[in-house]
């Protein structure tokens, strides 16, 4: 359970130390700033939204900066607060998103920029079901683990949008920090509503392969670009870290991970769907 509350806007008050960690875009330009406070954790987006995350992870308060839209604070909370929050109760959460196959759950891992959305806009708007965008869940179940599905939208730049989506999809409001546009599920993209057992995580490559290529990943890998794909609220706290990595440790226990690199041309991504699919199907007979 998590109680997210909202407090007038007001300027973002000036802070007296430095942050404990720091998210950075690739410009240099700053993202998030990580703070301690007595009562938990402070994280700041410049110019747009301070949140107040509670110890536990299970209380979020939203302080927006003056003419910062409802829709913008939303989304940072959806997006970049909820599975850091959700994180520090313990539960694992990774930057990747998800879709269903044969009543299963299927993940795409991957740096930014590597085709995460466009890979689950292209099977949402072709007969598949989307599970999450971003900020994909596991949990245990059943000596296995499942996905749980996030909130039903799926944010992408213009050419994935030309390339995907067509004219009836319900567009949200748009936000003020990126020109992503976020398309809402409905009949043109399709969402699953349902936890699915989690079948296979592909680890997108940089798109240098010419068709695509699937190369199976040992525990010790794929624990690697677990971590390195994990939301993580303070990433100097020992007991949550060890904690987490015994919790990794079981879930690469099980052979699901593969590298999946294929071509970024958007007139290659029915093939590419096709061949997720048998890989998924063959594999599964082959065992």
């Amino acid at each position: 359970m998590l109680i997210f509350t909202l407090s007038p806007a007001l300027p973002q008050a000036p802070l007296n130390e430095l942050p404990f960690h720091e998210w950075i875009f690739p410009d240099g330009s700053v993202w998030t700033q990580f703070y301690r406070t007595e009562t938990g954790y402070l994280l700041r987006f410049p110019d747009l939204s301070d949140f107040l995350v509670s110890r536990d992870g299970r209380g979020v308060k939203c302080l927006p900066a003056p003419e910062v839209t409802e829709e913008t604070f939303r989304h940072l909370y959806l997006n970049q607060v909820l599975p850091l929050a959700l994180a520090k109760q313990g539960k694992l959460v990774f930057h990747a998103s998800a879709v269903e196959i044969g009543m299963s759950g299927v993940a795409f891992m991957g740096e930014s920029g590597r085709g995460k959305s466009t890979l689950a806009a292209s099977f949402a708007t072709s007969g598949f079901r989307f599970l999450t965008d971003d900020g994909l869940m596991v949990e245990p179940c059943d000596g296995g683990y499942q996905v749980m599905p996030s909130h039903p939208s799926i944010r992408l730049w213009d050419d994935s949008e030309q390339a995907l989506i067509s004219e009836g999809a319900r567009k949200a409001p748009p936000v003020q920090f990126t020109s992503k546009a976020r398309f809402l599920a409905g009949d043109n993209i399709v969402f699953c509503e349902q936890p699915r057992p989690l079948h296979r995580v592909y680890f997108l490559g940089e798109g240098t392969q010419q068709q695509p290529v699937f190369e199976r990943m040992n525990p010790a890998e794929a624990l690697i670009e677990l971590v390195k794909h994990s939301f993580l609220l303070d990433i100097e706290e020992r007991e949550m870290l060890a904690a987490q990595f015994d919790e990794l440790s079981r879930l690469v226990s099980q052979p699901l991970y593969y590298r999946l690199d294929y071509p970024r041309r958007f007139e290659d991504l029915a093939l590419v769907r096709k061949a997720i699919v048998e890989h998924v199907i063959n594999e599964d007979q082959a065992t």
